[in-house]
């Protein structure tokens, strides 16, 4: 609940006259520190300038006491630096003194004379006489806490430019600091008047703002309830004025997107009930709070049983992973549902809700159904490596029987030409994979085009019985049961002519002795239907789905014997559908296979034809 009043310590009264204040210390602070900083660097620099011209005019003077051979007897040097001394000292001066060539003491302005004729043990003084440069440096006086200016200056002859001598001086700083605090009061007295008068003006000025905005308070809390009919009073036509206006125009927007927000929840709440993925979400506790129908049957499961349901329990993840490990998750999970009868796998995809990068108010859960596509992965990497295993076969049998010849075989007139044969027909059988594999990737190619022709197929099926019962080495019977009439289709002939090559050789490769192959051709509505039946092995019941398979073989070992590549009925299929036909096997183990096929076929396009 919101409090009606507001206390005067949290109020804006409080604040406008806090801030005025604080601004005007702030200000007086600034230019105070400025000004006194300036001020301060500029007596220093004053002071330093007036004592350095009087040291070195000092310098000048014992300079010529020193040299000067034509000094009164009555005087000796020593009396004579002290008297120029006593007259250079002032009430600032704390100590002056003299140090000749060899850093002895010849003179001083202090009344214990006990340190004349003495070496000095000031590093200042040697440092000045080694370098011949002035030093100086503002020190603290420990006894009366003063700041004390401390000078070296070297005495340098006019005509040798050496130095012979060194003027040691230590002056007293505090008036230059006595002058800084007296102008601090003066700083700390405008800055209390000015608070004061900034006070008075920051409570006027607080009562012309604060009036309208606690007319905009009460209409924030009338906002908050709903209530979008109640305007704020609008009192003058200044800045806080156009704030009423303006707020009173919020009063109107907001009232609008009120209704376009619920029409876009409305909105959203369809589009991710009707999208064809899955969409799961949870609060920050991992409790579903959201999911739709495509989540419902893919995870078959109902609405009442989701909702408010751990989405680890959800996925069945339990012992796996917790909703932190959810969280974290980068990449998609795959989750494998899939049973005896059927294949079902499904990939999730994890996105947190975040208001901030710290707080994470729930998860977004994706959940894809992608059986199909890890189907076609798995036949990919069979394809791999059965390709591969094919091609290894050959040639490690050509490797061996070169490997022989090599050897010196080539010279046994009986063994080489045997190993020659087995190379070439291994040879050969490679080339033959390699042209088979090379007509499927043709087939599979998006735009492979057929160059159709409209063909007789009666005659067209019998010219290749025909070729097969001419070539035959064994004795099988061939029976045919074809249409008399003229059957035209269009289809490619050299296509169909493989696909009938492949099945009739297959046929005659498991065809026992004295057995017998019969051909059909039955004439549809709106196809014919070929089939090649033989009376061999056949084919066990659970290889039947699988024969048009690519490198699939019942039995792998005697169809490798017989040179088959294991592509020939992958090809044929391909070639039938790609004529819009359909192509099947009916098989019973040890009494025979039926290969059928079909091909498109209009009664009025033969007609038009003819």
């Amino acid at each position: 609940m919101y409090s009606s009043r507001v206390s005067f310590l949290r109020s804006i009264h409080f604040k406008i006259v806090l801030i005025y204040v604080l601004l005007i210390i702030l200000a007086m602070q600034i230019i105070g520190i400025y000004f006194v900083k300036e001020l301060e660097s500029s007596l220093i620099e004053n002071f330093k300038s007036s004592l350095s011209q009087r040291i070195d005019l000092l310098a000048y003077q014992i300079e010529q006491a020193m040299t000067n051979e034509e000094v009164d007897e009555s005087l000796n040097m020593e009396d004579e630096i002290s008297a120029i001394l006593q007259d250079f000292k002032r009430e600032e001066i704390h100590e002056v003194r003299v140090v000749d060539q060899d850093a002895r003491v010849i003179g001083t302005s202090d009344y214990n004379k006990d340190v004349i004729g003495k070496r000095t043990t000031e590093n200042m003084i040697k440092r000045t006489l080694i370098v011949g440069s002035p030093e100086s440096n503002i020190l603290l006086d420990p006894q009366t806490k003063h700041r004390m200016y401390v000078s070296a200056t070297p005495i340098v002859t006019d005509y040798k430019r050496e130095t012979i001598g060194v003027v040691y001086v230590v002056a007293s700083m505090e008036e230059v600091f006595s002058q800084l605090r007296t102008i601090n009061k003066i700083f700390a007295t405008g800055t209390g008047m000015s608070l004061l008068i900034t006070a008075a003006l920051g409570i006027f000025l607080a009562r012309t703002i604060t009036r309208p905005l606690s007319d905009m308070r009460r209409q924030a809390l009338e906002l908050a309830k709903g209530n979008f009919s109640r305007k704020v009073k609008v009192y003058g036509e200044d800045e806080i004025g156009q704030l009423a206006l303006t707020f009173n125009h919020l009063t109107e927007k907001l009232e609008e997107a009120q209704e376009t927000t619920e029409e876009e929840r409305r909105k959203l709440a369809s589009i991710i009930t009707h999208m064809t993925e899955g969409v799961i979400a949870t609060d920050r506790h991992g409790k579903v709070i959201v999911m739709n129908n495509p989540a419902h049957e893919m995870l078959n499961v109902s609405r009442e049983t989701a909702l408010g349901k751990s989405i680890v329990e959800l996925l069945d993840l339990t012992d796996e992973c917790t909703f932190e490990d959810l969280v974290n998750q980068q990449e998609p999970m795959l989750l494998d549902f899939s049973t005896e009868e059927k294949p079902y796998i499904l990939r999730i995809s994890f996105s947190t809700i975040q208001i901030d990068e710290d707080h994470i108010n729930g998860l977004i859960a994706v959940v894809y159904d992608v059986t199909e596509q890890e189907r076609i992965n798995q036949e990919r990497r069979e394809f791999v490596a059965n390709v591969s295993h094919e091609l290894r076969t050959p040639l490690t049998t050509m490797r061996s029987y070169l490997e022989a010849l090599a050897e010196g075989a080539w010279k046994d007139e009986t063994i080489a030409p045997k190993f020659l044969q087995v190379t070439q027909n291994e040879t050969e059988r490679m080339i033959r994979l390699v042209n088979d594999l090379l007509q499927l990737s043709k087939l599979d190619s998006k735009d492979y085009q057929l160059n159709k022709d409209m063909v007789n197929f009666t005659d067209f099926f019998h010219r290749i019985i025909d070729r097969f019962e001419m070539s035959k080495q064994q004795h099988v019977t061939f029976v045919r049961n074809i249409p008399k009439k003229s059957l035209y289709v269009e289809i490619e002939p050299d296509k169909i002519t493989q696909v009938l090559d492949n099945i009739i050789s297959n046929a005659l490769k498991y065809s026992p002795e004295g057995g017998k192959i019969s051909f059909q051709v039955k004439e549809q509505v709106d196809h014919i239907e070929v089939s090649v039946k033989d009376e061999g092995i056949g084919i066990p019941k659970e290889s039947v789905k699988k024969i048009f398979e690519r490198f699939y073989r019942v039995d792998k070992a005697r169809s490798r014997k017989m040179g088959g590549t294991g592509l020939g009925l992958a090809i044929a299929k391909e070639m039938v559908e790609a004529h819009g036909g359909e192509i099947w096997v009916e098989s019973e183990e040890g009494k025979g296979t039926t290969v059928f096929f079909t091909l498109p076929y209009e009664q009025n396009q033969e007609d038009d034809w003819l």
